[in-house]
């Protein structure tokens, strides 16, 4: 993560003036002899230069061969600086450590210097932390302990207007929080790259960041991948959902309209249509965590709720399309000869289609429509009565009966015969047969 390099030149402003030439510091200290001042001269040079790597190695040098000097606490100040500008992230958090346990309001009580040099240390060691690949325990400590005492700092550092300060201790405020974040994601994030990855220590991880950081899009989109890794369906659409709703750019750092279609296509996905997002999108602002029992109804118990309850409403229907479905598959044939010939079937009710003969017919063929079914309807039963039908039955009505299936023709048009007992036909509507005149 690049450091904000706006921030970083308003607090160098009241860093030590030591790399640049400027000889603020106390005038006690003194160097130990030529050899020291030719390095500082050095290193004065390498900062001037804008050679940070040089600065590095010959700070580095001025350490080893003056470990004590009354610039000890500078020069570290100048190792820091030098380090962040070389983007060696590593080397920040390490100096830091060593500094931050001797406590900087004791190593820093110059009221003139003290605040901007704490600043930069604090400021930097921060803003390093979440650049560094694969934190040490001791770095991720030193960065946390960095971090928390910069959203804490109240020494303002001289020179500043009220103005300035108060925007000064703003700016510092978010690469302070985004730290502590990235120390809250960290060990979800661990958990999710190992090999393999530990789905459930995941979920646990995030979850507890949820208790630190309630609002954070990025956990709750980070908690959503845990939670789909561990097939818990239901809680993973939500937290994805929550995490659209919140922020979709994570905290800008992904792209809006890709997060918001990965919630609403996840949530799709397990319901089948995008029926019930919006009441969705609405209850995810009330909680980080869904409610106990939450649930998505998948289109699997949808489908098979509208199935209970067209069977609850129209039973005689529903037996018909499920034994005209198995018939009509590819091993209708078996399923007719083994499950379902001379089988009593319960009243099935359809729609006379024709009669044969017209008047007082021994046969009747019959459709079995659903609600949106096209005109013209077409015969798929033949009801093979035992006795003829004392009238002439009206085409079109519908009526019920019982019957035992007989035969079953799959082609050229598909056909299924009945025996049926002319006395369990109800509801079929008769009418008298016209008489036939005598012939004179």
């Amino acid at each position: 993560m690049k450091p904000c390099i706006r921030i970083t030149a308003a607090l160098a402003v009241f860093a030590a003036g030591l790399a640049f030439g400027q000889q603020t510091a106390a005038p006690q200290k003194n160097y130990q002899n030529q050899g020291e001042y030719e390095i500082y001269n050095e290193v004065t040079r390498d900062f001037a230069a804008n050679n940070l790597t040089k600065a590095i190695a010959d700070l580095e040098t001025w350490k080893q061969k003056y470990p004590v000097s009354d610039y000890t606490d500078d020069r570290a100040v100048l190792y820091l600086k030098a380090c962040m500008g070389a983007r060696q992230f590593g080397k920040v958090l390490d100096e830091a450590g060593e500094m931050l346990p001797k406590g900087l309001d004791k190593v820093f009580s110059n009221p003139k210097e003290g605040p901007g040099q704490m600043l930069q240390i604090l400021y930097n060691a921060t803003v390093a932390l979440p650049a560094v690949p694969n934190p040490t325990p001791e770095q991720l400590a030193t960065g946390e302990k960095a971090a928390r005492q910069l959203i804490a700092f109240d020494r303002r550092p001289d020179g500043l207007s009220d103005a300035d300060w108060t925007k000064l201790k703003s700016d510092v405020q978010p690469p302070a929080k985004a730290a502590l974040l990235y120390l809250a994601i960290l060990p979800g994030n661990q958990a999710m790259t190992k090999e393999p990855r530990d789905c459930a220590a995941a979920e646990d991880a995030y979850t507890k960041a949820l208790g630190q950081f309630p609002d954070s899009s990025t956990i709750a989109y980070n908690l959503a991948t845990a939670l789909s890794c561990l097939k818990k369906t239901s809680a993973a659409v939500y937290e994805f959902e929550r995490a659209a709703v919140l922020d979709p750019t994570l905290g800008g750092t992904q792209d809006a309209k890709q997060i918001q279609s990965v919630a609403d296509s996840a949530y799709k996905k397990v319901h089948g249509s995008e029926d019930g997002l919006d009441p969705l999108k609405r209850q995810v602002k009330e909680s980080p965590l869904p409610p106990p029992g939450f649930a998505i109804k998948t289109a699997t118990q949808i489908l098979e709720e509208k199935e209970a309850e067209f069977e609850r409403t129209s039973p005689q229907l529903a037996l018909w399309m499920k034994i005209k479905a198995a018939l009509a598959d590819t091993n209708g044939s078996e399923y007719f000869e083994s499950s379902l010939k001379n089988a009593v079937v319960p009243q099935l009710r359809g729609t006379l289609i024709a009669a044969r003969p017209s008047c007082r017919p021994k046969e009747l063929l019959v459709a079995v429509p659903l609600p949106e079914a096209l005109q013209p309807l077409q015969p798929e039963i033949t009801l093979k009565l035992d006795k003829p039908l004392s009238g002439k039955p009206e085409k079109g009505g519908g009526f019920h009966w019982e019957g035992i299936p007989s035969a079953f023709t799959p082609n050229p048009a598909f056909m299924l015969t009945m025996e049926v007992e002319t006395a369990k036909i109800e509801g079929l509507k008769n009418a008298p047969c016209a008489s036939v005149p005598k012939k004179k």
